[in-house]
């Protein structure tokens, strides 16, 4: 049968018809398109006449479109179904890319062609996507000598093999590092929906009558807030915080060592003074000093607040408190100081009517698009839900995927990312894709999400809104393609929707009586809304400052013991708090290690927090919910995409440059 990649997607939108792909169909293709792309980049730098915008950046972004259609279908299999099949290619293939993109940015006939390009009467979008090209020329290396392009071709190739090693090992070790237990009674605290969920689950794994925990991306794992047994929360948290450090063939600590020293490696040969620096300078912030100090002036008064929270913990505890107790007794606190059982707010967050009622619904209220379960599309596994996306007036948008479970071949974490991205130059709308790891219920029983769950589907649906609402030009500029430390910020604006009374009342009831949530108990999530901010920013600043410790190194500064150097830096940011490891430690840092996507800007999460923050206070003072302030939000941000600057189309929709105030007050660090 010939390749279905190979040719342009008849199916709605250019989804990639999944039912008819193989592992081998993902090879062919994906070699494919890098043999054309670069034939076609040889057409653009050996064209005889004068460098315009249409023979040159125009003819760019026309090119490539069978390496990004084969490569989007891929790596959303290697990130969310991996069969091993799929993990070899993965390994092949990812150095192959890696060097793909060095022959272009090191292209000197390519640069010099971008360099002569007239740019005086372009439109706005058209000179800067010409202004782009030339600033990612640079940043990858193009003013370097023969000699120091081989050896930055040389450590891009090997980064790329060391972060796939990384990533395929973390999945690995974390499904590996599931705590089995023999007696459903050491699950004593746990709803009895999650006891079903371990006991599928380790039938599933071949365990049957016994109970198996797996384990989330992050550090503090969900189960320690309920667990009874001390001893089971011990062996719980022991098994999460050792991923990746414990030796053996899990172990990726050597991996991280070579990482960092050759990201420092790369950072001196472009001629920044550390690999932050450099990655920084590919950001909004202004530089790398920046965000240090915004770092160092959050972490003294996050670290107090977690000192007040763990003195009033140990006091209910009545004995010394160890990591694995800090979720438990807090949960215990909340209950008795706000009312507040959060296991209890569970059977009115159903996760079918939480998407339609609640996620669904914020978006039709703000921007007027309506939703469209498509049985008759197929996604890459049976778990997958397709939905079409229209415009007011009916008009098909794009596809939405929802992939909510968690399996064996799946990575942890929650992520967006796109099949097809929008672009008026290709002609193609959206198809976006939301990607969860919530247990899956035993068959017949209800999903029942915590309030982190929520707060992740509404977090992960602002990415898709982000890529849904692009309406830009050219693909490289579409929906989520911005920088790093702006990209999270539309969907931390989404997460607002959760607690607004007229979203809540419609999607929160209870899933067996339909009651809603009562709204005194709305009101005491309200009033212990700071409960447990001292240890949420603890832990999220302990890694992103664990981030940035790793990528200020010089070459010849890596450390041996890769551990010993976690705990001195996070005590040299004064961040270390034995009760509160960070949200992801050293030998599980997927953001930072598994590709460089975060690599010295796991900061982005709280840099972008400030403008959220800006943007809830903004909806709030204007009347919420409504149709216009939806519309200002999507035309002057969700829908530039990277086609202007992305500060001036903050500036624009709110009227001025952001403040720390809010996010200060919002995290209780006034």
């Amino acid at each position: 049968m010939t390749n279905p990649l190979l040719t342009s997607s008849p199916l709605p939108y250019g989804l990639p018809p999944f039912a008819l792909l193989s592992a081998g169909h993902y090879g062919e293709a994906v070699k494919a398109g890098l043999a054309e792309h670069l034939r076609e980049i040889k057409a653009i730098t050996a064209s005889e006449e004068a460098a315009t915008f249409e023979n040159t950046a125009l003819a760019m972004e026309r090119s490539g479109q069978l390496l990004n259609r084969s490569a989007a279908a891929f790596f959303t299999l290697v990130s969310a179904d991996a069969s091993p099949q799929i993990r070899e290619l993965e390994t092949e293939l990812s150095p192959l890319l890696s060097a793909h993109q060095d022959e272009i940015y090191l292209n000197r006939a390519l640069f010099d062609r971008f360099s002569a390009i007239d740019t005086d009467r372009l439109d706005a979008e058209s000179g800067r996507l010409v202004e782009e090209y030339l600033k990612e020329f640079r940043q990858s290396g193009i003013q370097l000598d023969d000699a120091g392009q081989e050896r930055l071709k040389a450590i891009n190739a090997e980064l790329s093999t060391l972060g796939t090693e990384f990533g395929q090992r973390v999945k690995e070790g974390m499904k590996s590092a599931s705590l089995l237990l023999d007696d459903a009674a050491e699950l004593a605290g746990l709803p009895a929906d999650d006891v079903a969920s371990a006991a599928e689950a380790a039938r599933t794994a071949g365990h049957e009558g016994k109970c198996l925990l797996t384990l989330i991306q992050s550090s503090n794992q969900p189960a320690l807030g309920a667990l009874q047994n001390r001893e089971v929360r011990r062996r719980l948290f022991e098994a999460s915080i050792g991923r990746g450090s414990a030796g053996g063939s899990l172990d990726v600590l050597d991996l991280v060592k070579e990482m960092v020293r050759l990201r420092a490696e790369k950072a001196t040969l472009l001629g920044f003074a550390n690999f932050a620096e450099l990655s920084v300078d590919q950001q909004t912030a202004p530089d790398f000093e920046a965000v240090q100090a915004m770092m160092n002036r959050l972490a003294p008064a996050a670290v107090r607040n977690a000192d007040a929270q763990a003195d009033a913990l140990a006091e209910a505890a009545a004995h010394p408190l160890e990591p694995w107790d800090w979720a438990y007794y807090a949960a215990k606190v909340r209950r008795e100081k706000y009312d507040v059982d959060e296991q209890a707010l569970r059977p009115y967050f159903e996760l079918d009517r939480a998407i339609t009622d609640g996620v669904f619904f914020a978006a039709t209220a703000l921007y007027g698009i309506t939703f469209h379960e498509r049985t008759d599309l197929q996604g890459y596994h049976p778990d997958v839900r397709i939905w079409e996306v229209r415009s007011e007036d009916g008009t098909g948008l794009g596809l939405f995927l929802g992939d909510y479970y968690a399996r064996d071949t799946k990575r942890g974490g929650a992520w967006m990312n796109s099949l097809v991205e929008q672009s008026a130059l290709l002609g193609t709308r959206p198809v976006v894709i939301n990607t969860l790891n919530i247990s899956k219920p035993a068959p017949g029983e209800p999903t029942l999400l915590t309030l982190d769950e929520l707060r992740t589907l509404f977090h992960e649906f602002g990415h898709a809104m982000h890529g849904l609402f692009s309406a830009v030009t050219y693909p490289r500029f579409a929906g989520t393609s911005v920088p790093r430390d702006f990209v999270e910020y539309p969907s931390q604006v989404n997460e607002m929707w959760i607690m607004w009374p007229e979203v809540l009342s419609n999607y929160a009831r209870h899933y067996v009586t339909g009651e809603p949530l009562p709204q005194s108990i709305v009101e005491r999530l309200e009033e212990s809304r700071l409960w447990g901010e001292g240890f949420a920013t603890t832990e999220y600043l302990g890694a992103a400052l664990l981030d940035l410790a790793w990528h200020v190194l010089e070459p010849g500064d890596i450390p041996d013991d890769a551990l010993a150097f976690e705990a001195k830096a996070l005590a040299a940011a004064g961040i270390a708090h034995r009760l509160i490891p960070p949200r992801y430690r050293t030998g599980y840092f997927q953001h930072i290690f598994a590709g460089a996507g975060y690599a010295a800007g796991y900061y982005s999460y709280i840099w972008s927090e400030v403008l959220d923050a800006e943007t809830v206070d903004w909806f709030t003072e204007n009347g919420g919910l409504t149709r216009a302030n939806g519309e200002r939000f999507r035309s002057e941000l969700l829908s530039r995409g990277n086609s202007r600057d992305p500060l001036e189309s903050f500036r624009i929709f709110r009227g001025r440059d952001a403040r720390l105030d809010p996010l200060l007050k919002r995290r209780g660090l006034e």
